[in-house]
């Protein structure tokens, strides 16, 4: 290695190379001709000046910094995020797209052997699964949040679809919750809760590794499933208003200060509940579209996230709208 005062002439030219070629903006020709040398002789001495570290080159992205992002959403509520470019100008389903892809690839980083991973069925969840990276573990689970049955449909195909991608990737156990999403009177939820076969499936919820989900959102701008699956009928919608609802996690509802109670629709609801997912030591929420932004405020202020994969424009809005209400006393 070349140290102060013994700089090999290779190392002095390509220092002087880069000083021109990036301080001064000179061509490689005019380089080439000040050092009395080819203009290829000049690109290797660049090659030598960025592989030696006597160049640093650093790409500062355009879209809000993300790394900056990143910082100011750990300050302010005191978890990791992981913020995704992407132009202001694109559409809700390619924003989805490319927040899918990054959360796919993230996810291969924090599940491995003798692991369980919850997996709630959704929009984001199904956009997520399509571009998961292979990864063999052993001893592994995959297990269904929540049910996906409705008066409609019993949901199997929409939600086993899901899950098979996540158990395939990852060549995991996948262990299906075939419950309804809803049930029509809590009191035979908690009929079936007692039952071995379904009680099996909820003690699994419980002792997770990792729980990875979307948030549902009436105001999104790609529908969130379960709004528009038919899984809530007038009823239901009214009582969600009437409640201050904002969102739901695998089919548990919550308003934006995080709160849930009163919530009349959640006793009847197949999804774990709050404090089940905050029993969770790892929790991925995945958010893309600043339609979301409420959802995610209520579930930041519920403590069911731990890790956000969000985009940056979405980060972005959450960061400012949070530091103007704090600086504002609200």
């Amino acid at each position: 290695m070349d140290v102060p005062g013994t700089l090999s002439s290779k190392t002095r030219d390509a220092l002087t190379a880069a000083q021109l070629y990036y301080l001064q903006d000179l061509t490689m020709e005019a380089i080439a001709a000040e050092l009395g040398t080819s203009r290829s002789s000049v690109s290797r001495l660049l090659s030598h000046a960025r592989e030696t570290g006597l160049v640093d080159i650093r790409v500062h992205s355009p879209f809000d910094m993300p790394r900056q992002l990143e910082g100011d959403i750990a300050s302010l509520f005191g978890i990791v995020a992981h913020v995704v470019p992407v132009p202001d100008q694109t559409g809700d389903v390619d924003r989805l797209e490319r927040v899918a892809v990054s959360a796919a690839r993230i996810l291969g980083t924090f599940f491995d052997s003798n692991m369980s991973m919850g997996i709630a069925w959704g929009s984001t969840m199904s956009a997520i699964s399509r571009h998961l990276v292979p990864k063999a573990t052993h001893n592994s689970n995959i297990v269904q949040l929540n049910g996906a049955a409705n008066p409609r449909t019993t949901g199997i195909l929409y939600a086993s679809e899901i899950l098979e991608r996540y158990g395939s990737a990852y060549g995991a156990h996948v262990q299906q919750f075939p419950v309804p999403a809803f049930f029509d009177d809590p009191e035979t939820k908690a009929a079936l809760w007692r039952e071995r076969s379904v009680a099996r499936v909820v003690a699994m919820q419980r002792a997770l590794d990792i729980a990875v989900f979307g948030l549902g959102s009436p105001f999104a701008g790609v529908p969130s499933h379960v709004y528009i699956g038919g899984y809530l009928d007038d009823e239901d919608f009214a009582s969600l208003s009437t409640a201050g609802v904002v969102g739901d996690v695998a089919t548990v509802f919550y308003r934006e200060d995080g709160s849930e109670d009163g919530v009349a629709l959640n006793a009847r609801s197949s999804g774990p509940g709050i404090a089940v997912l905050r029993g969770v030591a790892r929790r991925v929420c995945v958010v893309s579209g600043v339609s979301k932004i409420p959802s995610l405020k209520g579930a930041l202020a519920a403590g069911i996230v731990t890790d956000l994969i969000v985009d940056s424009g979405t980060a972005r809005r959450l960061v400012d709208e949070t530091m103007a209400a704090r600086a504002h006393g609200s």
